[in-house]
């Protein structure tokens, strides 16, 4: 396989990459459709438009914001003029964006009932085909990993074998979503728990996966910036899920 994959069609090319984000916003709003026809949802639709208003904003302004803190020593010097500012986008910074945005709006409307659970399984369909496009896209979409001698390492075309992080992260999408099912079936599973298990397990693994990629962590940080949201993430569901023990006990 040549990288970055193309569709040709006389003389139009059509990135890989750019058809797949498509497929994981649309296959991915169709299952939500169809999970939210098919359970009883106790959150107005109203209330779900604010809700997803406030992710989205939440979103484009956390994944923008972490997206330029990655590489800060570009942000005077940013590369391509001002346009830098408005490239750069990163999923841990959506999410926890999104869920900022989300909580706040929620808090506002005295909304107590999960708004996440419902879209777990779209989330992870949407991401998997998303990181599909990405992979496809080979070193023009920046998200690959370092050299690596394991017999699975992948050439994107500078000859060098790397980690194929983004297959990675569809393999553990993948057995996250069977996790989530599985306990579904077999447990009542707290409101909002689904998501929480979602969101945490997701920081972990980008946690752990960006270890594998070359983005170099600021001097004297340790971690890169999406590390240390993972991190901050982390630390907010372990107060959380700490606190609710506490309730217990």
């Amino acid at each position: 396989m040549t990288y970055p994959l193309e569709l040709g069609w006389g003389p139009w090319r059509l990135p890989v990459h750019l058809l797949c984000e498509v497929l994981a916003y649309t296959l991915g709003y169709r299952l939500y459709a169809h999970l939210r026809a098919a359970a009883a949802d106790p959150i107005g639709t109203e209330h779900r438009q604010w809700i997803f208003v406030a992710a989205a904003a939440g979103a484009l302004l956390g994944s923008r914001a972490l997206g330029l803190l990655e590489h800060p020593a570009l942000l005077l010097h940013p590369p391509g003029g001002w346009l830098y500012y408005f490239t750069n986008k990163t999923i841990v910074g959506g999410f926890l964006g999104g869920l900022i945005g989300v909580e706040l709006v929620k808090k506002r409307l005295g909304i107590r009932a999960s708004s996440g659970d419902l879209m777990v399984f779209p989330l992870l369909l949407g991401l998997a085909v998303g990181r599909l496009g990405c992979h496809l896209s080979g070193l023009e979409d920046g998200t690959f990993g370092t050299a690596t001698a394991l017999p699975w390492g992948l050439n994107f075309g500078d000859g060098v074998y790397r980690h194929p992080t983004n297959l990675y992260e569809i393999g553990f999408l993948g057995l996250l979503g069977l996790g989530l099912w599985l306990a579904g079936r077999r447990w009542s599973l707290p409101n909002g728990r689904r998501f929480e298990v979602f969101l945490a397990s997701y920081l972990l693994f980008r946690l752990a996966v960006e270890f594998l990629k070359p983005t170099p962590a600021p001097a004297g940080w340790g971690l890169t910036a999406i590390q240390w949201a993972c991190v901050a993430g982390l630390g907010y569901y372990a107060w959380l899920w700490g606190k609710e023990l506490r309730v217990k006990s």
